[in-house]
């Protein structure tokens, strides 16, 4: 008896876990896709760019031509992920694979076009115009017939973009193609919005109120050097400095010239340097939106919006460099007695299509966000018109 309760106990237990691995299969995996993919192409070919350098000591000697061109590398991109997004009726796939370069509704819409988890895991590595970057994103929604529950994390390393964020919402369908959601959302940025380091630096003044920085000893700081030079033309003597790198090599024949070819690039270092000893920020809101969904074959309108209230309130970093109180800084630098400001962010977006006839049919799709001071809009009308 003991070994036939044990073998009774023993098949219980596998069906038991293969009932809860079917499950796993069917809400997670099933419908899923894993791809792997990527990419190469020929980069941007950039303008012939030539200047002359000449002698230091014979203006009028034999110059030397540099070709100062920029020659980019081929372009490529590799990446791998795993998704589970279900397309909205009129959404037609484009290929027959995914790669990761598709860009689905559900992603921005507020509702899914079906109940239940949704899912997207993607990394690639890319590389454009010489520029290597990383882009990631991890998106997941669960939706019900009365909540949402949403959590992503973002990354577009092609423009600096960083980005998390977690909502949670109350949702109210009226009737089969409309409903209404509110909750709230907590979003991070890492964007010290209003505060702009070097112009703080150039702006310094001692004392007497004169400059504490002279613009030019930036590049002292990041190992250029200057040299006194002198050059006479038609009998006028002139003076002016040669610049070098940290190598020796000449990047400058005078500081106009430092100022215009160098110098913006060593304001765009000190500005991402200074940024970078600043920690994330994390702040919540409230949050409403709507979805409207209606599909015919030959008609079909999907609108939706999102809006995040202005009662943003900072959780995480320091509030004096946050977006709340962006206009607090002056070229003098901060000041405290001026107020937080608060802001409105939202999204929109609609999707119409209209066969008017066999031959004839008329398109109109757009979507605008709006994050902080980030604006985001994309937009797409037409006509299509088949010859039979």
């Amino acid at each position: 008896m003991r070994k036939l309760f044990t073998l009774i106990c023993f098949f219980i237990s596998i069906n038991s876990n293969g009932q809860f691995l079917k499950e796993v299969y069917n809400d997670f995996l099933k419908y899923g896709t894993f791809y792997v993919a990527g990419n190469i192409g020929n980069a941007k070919l950039e303008n012939s760019s030539y200047f002359i350098r000449t002698d230091p000591d014979n203006l009028y000697a034999i110059p030397t031509v540099i070709d100062e061109t920029t020659y980019h590398p081929f372009d490529y991109r590799y990446g791998i992920g795993f998704r589970k997004l279900a397309r909205f009726d009129y959404e037609v796939k484009s290929k027959n694979y995914y790669d990761g370069t598709e860009n689905n509704k559900a992603l921005s819409a507020p509702t899914s076009a079906v109940k239940g988890l949704e899912y997207l895991f993607h990394w690639e590595r890319e590389r454009m115009n010489g520029d290597e970057f990383t882009n990631r994103r991890l998106f997941i929604r669960h939706t019900g017939k009365y909540h949402i529950v949403k959590f992503e994390n973002r990354e577009s390393g092609n423009v600096g973009f960083k980005y998390s964020s977690g909502e949670v919402r109350g949702r109210l369908p009226i009737g089969k193609k409309f409903s209404l959601s509110a909750g709230a959302i907590y979003r991070t940025h890492e964007t010290p919005y209003g505060y702009n380091p070097i112009a703080l630096w150039l702006n310094a003044k001692n004392d007497n109120g004169h400059a504490e920085n002279l613009w030019y000893t930036l590049g002292f700081e990041y190992g250029y050097t200057d040299h006194y030079t002198s050059y006479t033309t038609n009998g006028k003597t002139s003076h002016d400095w040669i610049w070098k790198d940290s190598d020796g090599e000449i990047v400058a024949y005078g500081d106009r010239d430092f100022r215009d070819r160098v110098f913006g690039d060593l304001m765009n270092r000190y500005n991402k340097e200074a940024w970078a000893d600043i920690d994330p920020f994390g702040e919540i809101a409230p949050i409403v939106g709507f979805d409207f969904y209606h599909y015919r074959s030959n008609f079909w309108v999907h609108g939706y919006g999102n809006y995040i209230l202005p009662y943003h309130k900072y959780i995480k970093g320091d509030e004096a460099y946050s977006y709340l109180h962006r206009n607090c800084w002056k070229i003098e630098g901060y000041d405290p007695a001026k107020d937080g400001q608060q802001w409105s962010d939202y999204q929109a977006g609609l999707m119409f299509g209209w066969k008017i006839s066999k031959s004839l049919g008329v398109f109109v799709e757009g979507e605008y966000t709006k994050f902080w001071d980030k604006e985001i809009f994309s937009s797409n009308i037409g006509i299509n018109i088949t010859f039979r």
